[in-house]
């Protein structure tokens, strides 16, 4: 094995530097993983630009590859050995919590950055805390005793397992979070990799209608939505949305509204609250508005509206997404769209962020 190992870093903001770490000591109850494929979404764009904190940083957080070496309490307590492909999650859990023991890790302290200064999650802890290697964009990552996995089916190609953590968000969000059902009536806003797995989550859930909005420049990315299964995808720029979704559900409007845009403010939301029915529609919403001037309150009241507020996912939608991701009736290559290698970094997270044409990139730290 390796003596060092390199990785990207984030060291500012729209800024990465190629650094040399030393290969990790293995505990008993520990592994490390050589990571075959990182995954790069919508939120790595976001914290590229805006880095959250000042420490340098290794990225990614959809992380897929191989178990190279573990300790013996690791694979006896897992299940798990040397060569076995996984899904590591980016939430790490205390598994003392309520929460970790229902299966929502991902609302536990110890991995919650925003709160606890000590909180471990790949793709977003400072590299200064050791053993250093906490996220994707490297060629090998540290796996601690609590890292939640998920075995990867062996039908699986470790490119198309990339995309479980956005599946996974599709099933959590609209299924598990928004009730979306047989015959449910939805609309997805948003045509990226999110957007997308909602889709695909509807429609394997028996959803009838299924509508999808984006922007001229989301051309491509609407064709894929149909061919994934949307019964209608509108054109933002071309008609007005809510009179499409009105004739497309006979004036009667959504059950659920998903909000799957970036940077586009307040307008997804007031939509979302518009193309409910009439009474009892659900609403998710994203987290990107620190303030919404003039929240309509009273409409919310009036229509009677659940909000639900789209934050990751748990263990049974991971597990629900990779079995899903083995399905053949969905082209899931439509989604995989992009592929580069460790020294394209910059550029991998900038395309995601660019051409209509980018849905889902994989880093692949070998190349």
């Amino acid at each position: 094995m390796v003596e060092t190992v390199t990785a990207a870093v984030r060291v500012g903001a729209n800024k990465t530097e190629f650094r040399e770490f030393q290969m990790p000591d293995v505990p008993e109850d520990c592994a490390l993983l050589k990571v075959e494929v990182a995954g790069i979404c919508g939120t790595d764009v976001k914290f590229y630009s805006k880095p959250p904190i000042a420490d340098p940083v290794i990225m990614g957080h959809e992380n897929i590859g191989v178990i190279a070496k573990a300790g013996k309490t690791f694979q006896q307590r897992r299940g798990l050995k040397e060569g076995d492909r996984v899904f590591a999650e980016h939430y790490v859990g205390c598994w003392n919590c309520d929460h970790c023991q229902s299966g929502d890790f991902r609302l536990c302290i110890a991995t919650d950055w925003r709160r606890n200064p000590d909180a471990i999650r790949f793709g977003y802890t400072s590299t200064e805390k050791e053993p250093h290697l906490y996220g994707g964009f490297s060629q090998y990552m540290f796996l601690p005793w609590n890292s939640v996995l998920h075995k990867v089916p062996d039908v699986l190609t470790a490119e198309l397992a990339g995309i479980v953590t956005p599946m996974a968000n599709g099933i959590q969000w609209a299924l598990f979070d928004c009730n979306v059902g047989f015959l449910s009536k939805v609309l997805v806003q948003g045509p990226g990799q999110q957007g997308l797995s909602q889709v695909v989550a509807c429609k394997q859930a028996g959803a009838s209608t299924i509508i999808v909005t984006g922007t001229s420049r989301d051309g491509p990315r609407l064709e894929v939505a149909k061919m994934l299964g949307a019964t209608r995808v509108i054109n933002v720029d071309e008609e007005d949305p809510l009179d499409a979704i009105l004739d497309e559900t006979g004036g009667f409007g959504v059950d659920v509204a998903l909000d799957c845009t970036a940077g586009a403010g307040t307008i997804p939301t007031l939509l979302g609250i518009e193309a409910l029915k009439r009474k009892g529609g659900t609403l998710l919403i994203q987290g990107e508005l620190t303030e919404f001037p003039s929240f309509p309150f009273a409409k919310i009241a009036n229509k009677y509206i659940t909000i639900k507020s789209a934050r990751g996912h748990n263990f049974e939608s991971c597990e629900q997404a990779l079995e899903l991701l083995t399905s053949k009736d969905f082209d899931f290559s439509k989604i995989t769209s992009h592929r580069f290698g460790l020294s394209d970094t910059h550029e991998a997270i900038k395309a995601v962020g660019g051409s209509g044409e980018v849905i889902h990139v994989s880093l692949l730290p070998w190349e």
